[in-house]
């Protein structure tokens, strides 16, 4: 009961008027965001590591570090051979990332990264087709973390079995 009040009193001051601003507020989180992230009810995207498993529905995405940056594997199934699987890798500032898939010429976009939730934009570049069968898109994918493990994420395969966040890409 105690947190509840707490969390409402937060709320409410989230909603009270102005705040001051950082100087730096890039990515800063404000107002009711700050209150959600100071009581712990979210995640600070700015101190959370991007490793893991994500995942939604039928929709599963990995992410592993490697020496320079990241790598990024995806997978989306809609059953009956409509699916897409790519590889390549990804970078972050703040809360957001900057994806490029390997074999996929021309699939390079900004996604968010949002504490234990990653997602696309709406509209993907036309190269990222090439990465799909079919109907399938990834455009507007949303996934939440299961997992913060390496090892799990490394276990991500396409529809042919490819490991799609394996160090060996």
């Amino acid at each position: 009961m105690r947190r509840a009040l707490a969390l409402t009193l937060l709320l409410v001051a989230g909603c009270s008027g102005s705040q001051p601003q950082p100087a730096n507020n890039t990515t800063a989180a404000t107002g009711l965001e700050a209150a959600a992230i100071e009581a712990g009810v979210i995640p600070d995207p700015s101190n959370t590591d991007i490793t893991g498993l994500y995942s939604r529905d039928t929709d599963r995405v990995c992410i592993v570090p490697t020496a320079t940056a990241y790598r990024i594997g995806v997978f989306v199934d809609y059953g009956d051979n409509q699916n897409c699987g790519g590889s390549g890798t990804v970078t972050r500032v703040g809360e957001k990332l900057q994806v490029e898939f390997d074999g996929g010429a021309g699939c390079s976009f900004e996604a968010r990264f949002e504490g234990d939730r990653i997602v696309f934009p709406g509209r993907l570049p036309d190269g990222c087709q090439k990465l799909c069968a079919r109907r399938a898109s990834m455009a507007a994918l949303d996934v939440s973390r299961l997992s913060e493990s390496v090892s799990e994420a490394s276990t991500l395969r396409d529809a042919k079995g490819k490991l799609l966040c394996s160090s060996g890409g």
